[in-house]
């Protein structure tokens, strides 16, 4: 059997590519099926290749780094999160996300797009993921500044760019990787982008591996997080772990919090922890449901 990364699939069809380079079309073992597992886009898989003009069959999927289900995507090791001026970042989303990412052991990019729009926003980001160990670059795929940057900090790890539909994900991947990828126009009454990706395909080219997925704009919280748990998730709350003066605390305004207190020093931004805050009750509310 030969080794190889699952670049798409559809139809019952995979295309794998190996080691080599070498691009397959398979099908999927009736196993898998029978074992309710569906293979993902960026799966480790062995396979046999199919000789002449017969596909070839998948025959295992090695086992996972990380599990994408919106988007379906596996062994993400860098989520990059593109925002831009226009439309309007929605940062709850971006914490959301990020949340997620940290639960799988993702590493994190936050792109600013369209930094010719708004050349303050990649600032104001930066100050406010200063304490969350998020890098916060400004790019424009327009005029190709900045791009340079964001293909190293890319380089030789598997990515998936996210964000909401506009943002101009698809522009990125087409400048990133020299090759024309369909991209959408920002509708100007409503500013949502039209979702030009309709299904998760991984991109190979200039030394990047990147998947290109559908553009979303909501992403559920997992549903077994424990309300404690959420604070693990936001490095600038875990350096403050044990000196608040009640333990555990969740930094949810309790007397003698020390998120409260970095917060009003100036230590901690205060928008970042109200998100924080906002996403714990929504933690808590699905917390109490779970049996329901």
């Amino acid at each position: 059997m030969s080794r190889g990364t699952l670049l798409r699939g559809m139809g019952g069809f995979y295309t794998v590519a190996g080691e080599d380079g070498t691009v397959y079309t398979l099908r999927c073992k009736k196993k898998f099926r029978h074992q309710h597992i569906s293979p993902l886009v960026g799966d480790e898989v062995l396979f046999t290749p199919g000789e002449g003009e017969e596909h070839g069959w998948l025959e295992e999927i090695l086992p996972r780094r990380s599990v994408c289900l919106r988007p379906p995507v596996a062994n993400v090791e860098l989520l990059v999160i593109v925002v831009a001026p226009s439309p309007e970042p929605d940062l709850l989303l971006v914490d959301r996300m990020m949340v997620r990412a940290r639960q799988q052991g993702m590493a994190l990019l936050l792109v600013v797009n369209k930094c010719e729009l708004d050349g303050t926003l990649a600032e104001r980001l930066a100050r406010q993921y200063a304490g969350a160990e998020v890098p916060v670059l400004a790019a424009s795929a327009r005029s190709g500044e900045g791009l340079e940057q964001v293909r190293e900090a890319m380089r030789g790890r598997l990515c998936c760019l996210t964000g909401q539909s506009g943002v101009g994900k698809s522009t990125i991947l087409s400048r990133l990787l020299n090759r024309p990828l369909e991209t959408g126009e920002l509708s100007e009454k409503i500013q949502r982008g039209k979702n030009t990706t309709r299904h998760a395909e991984l991109l190979m080219g200039g030394g990047l591996r990147v998947l290109d997925t559908a553009g979303f704009s909501l992403l559920e919280l997992d549903a077994q997080l424990e309300p404690i748990q959420l604070k693990d998730c936001y490095p600038e709350l875990q350096r403050l772990e044990g000196a608040c003066r009640f333990q555990p605390c969740y930094h949810d305004r309790e007397p003698g919090c020390a998120a409260t207190a970095a917060c009003e020093a100036g230590e901690l931004d205060r928008e970042r922890l109200e998100r924080y805050r906002s996403l714990l009750a929504e933690v808590r509310q699905t917390w109490r449901e779970r049996y329901d």
